[in-house]
């Protein structure tokens, strides 16, 4: 087994934390006269690099003056049932600024934009990066590449980590192109390599029944097997988040896009394979619902369901803006036609929409607040934006749900420093990104890239410091 030279970090993944990490610690080292040689391993071609950052839109859940949402601590705490660790969400909160800036610094554009309908769980506006999250990693890639002593490694899968005789993580053991085995030694490593979305037996495990006929919802999460997590488990990290949950995202069952969601469903009715309703689509704002609606099509309505509306949800104003989809409605003149269309029973569906409309209560419907307009004595109800589906055209989207990122992972503190039960720090391993738990229940939109670069700056900068320290 050859040896590579020696590193000074060592970073698994080239994704927002991974590339946060590398960037972090390259700047760092430069301040302190002491230029770093640093090397990312990268399983996917270098024309794929960035695993689900590359495909993500990245909305960031902040505030106009460029703050993390001052919910998100107080929700955190609300749907995890006081299990998320809040001073890694107040440290989350406390950096985003100089997370932005450090963004901005590296290459990465910026934006803001209020949202144009009803919102709860991001806070009432997003930003996001220029171009979604290709915009993070060409822009840190970049960065990275024109660093003196850094480099990308393609094609190289990480296969554990390397521990000396007192228990200090001095490298990492990865295979090639060529098969070989080789360590890649180093004082430091960041895990920052992805979810185990990516492997079947795992999700399977964990996850539970039926994980196998979840889609990836982008192709290089296929790459995100849970190396990390196992690595980490395997020298006595803790885990941390909910290991039977994900994020979930309802996508349109017919693209091949990736990131192909659809959102507005509460703008008309969701049906399943029987065509019938399933769920309250108006409970609450879309990004407050859209992960529990996937994860209830997938558990629960056997992988299938239908956006249907009519010719008021198409003169929404700006619907397309949350139909990501690459593919227009399925379009009929009557709903009989709509059902074959799609498959389904049309006396089933005209039974189930004529349910609907005979519910619908008084009011007035407005897309852009929540309108109470709310069906009476139907179950499942509509608590908003009921009106009658009458109008043709009518539309539909199939749907069904897509796995964007795992919920369980490492245990870290607030410095991105691994540790163990006990809480002890494992010298010299850091991880960030989607290979750390966080999560329970449910996912507050707008937070995962978000966090994935804070908590990656954050492991690459102390690791510099550490090293500074130990000089």
């Amino acid at each position: 087994m050859a040896t590579h030279p020696v590193y000074d970090l060592v970073v698994l993944g080239c994704g927002a934390a991974g590339l946060s990490a590398a960037v972090s610690h390259a700047a760092a080292a430069r301040s302190s006269g002491r230029p770093a040689r640093i090397a990312v391993v990268e399983r996917a071609r270098r024309e794929e690099r960035g695993g689900a950052t590359r495909w993500t839109s990245a909305w960031f859940r902040i505030t106009e003056d460029r703050r993390l949402d001052p919910a998100f601590v107080g929700q955190m705490q609300a749907v995890s049932g006081g299990m998320a660790d809040l001073d890694y969400c107040r440290t989350l909160e406390r950096e985003v600024t100089q997370t932005l800036q450090f963004l901005e610094q590296n290459g990465v554009a910026l934006t803001y934009f209020k949202q144009p309908f009803p919102n709860r769980n991001t806070g009432g506006g997003l930003g996001m990066p220029v171009g979604g999250g290709a915009g993070i990693v060409e822009g840190l890639a970049g960065a990275l590449e024109r660093t003196a002593g850094a480099e990308i490694l393609y094609e190289t899968e990480a296969v554990r980590l390397s521990v000396s005789e007192a228990g200090r993580i001095d490298g990492v053991i990865v295979r090639g192109r060529d098969g070989l085995l080789r360590t890649l030694s180093a004082p430091a490593v960041v895990i920052a390599c992805g979810g185990f979305e990516g492997n079947p037996e795992m999700l399977t495990r964990y996850v539970g029944e039926r994980a196998c006929d979840l889609p990836v919802i982008a192709p290089t999460l296929t790459n995100n097997t849970g190396d990390g997590l196992r690595m980490a488990l395997e020298v006595g990290a803790a885990a941390a988040g909910q290991f039977d949950m994900f994020h979930g995202e309802p996508i349109d069952a017919r693209s091949s896009k990736p990131d192909a969601v659809v959102y507005g469903y509460p703008f008309g009715i969701l049906v399943n394979g029987r065509a019938e309703r399933f769920c309250d689509e108006g409970r609450d704002s879309f990004d407050s619902t859209f992960e529990e609606i996937a994860y209830e099509i997938w558990r629960n309505q056997e992988q299938k369901a239908f956006f249907i509306g009519d010719q008021t949800t198409l003169e929404i104003e700006p619907l397309q803006a949350i139909l990501l989809t690459d593919r227009p409605p399925v379009r009929a003149a009557t709903l009989r036609e709509l059902a074959l269309a799609l498959g389904l029973d049309p006396t089933a569906l005209e039974r189930t929409i004529g349910a609907f409309n005979a519910a619908i209560g008084p009011g007035r419907f407005d897309a852009h607040q929540f309108d109470g307009r709310a069906t009476q004595g139907l179950s499942p109800p509509k608590s908003n934006w009921a009106f009658p589906l009458e109008r043709p055209p009518f539309i539909a989207y199939p749907l069904t749900c897509a796995i964007t990122f795992t919920f369980g992972g490492i245990r870290t503190d607030s410095r991105a420093r691994v540790l163990t039960p006990s809480g002890t720090a494992i010298p010299g391993l850091y991880a960030a990104g989607e290979v750390t738990g966080l999560y329970y229940h449910r996912y507050p939109a707008g937070t995962s890239v978000l966090r994935a670069a804070t908590f990656g700056r954050l492991a690459g900068a102390d690791a510099a410091r550490s090293r500074a320290g130990a000089a």
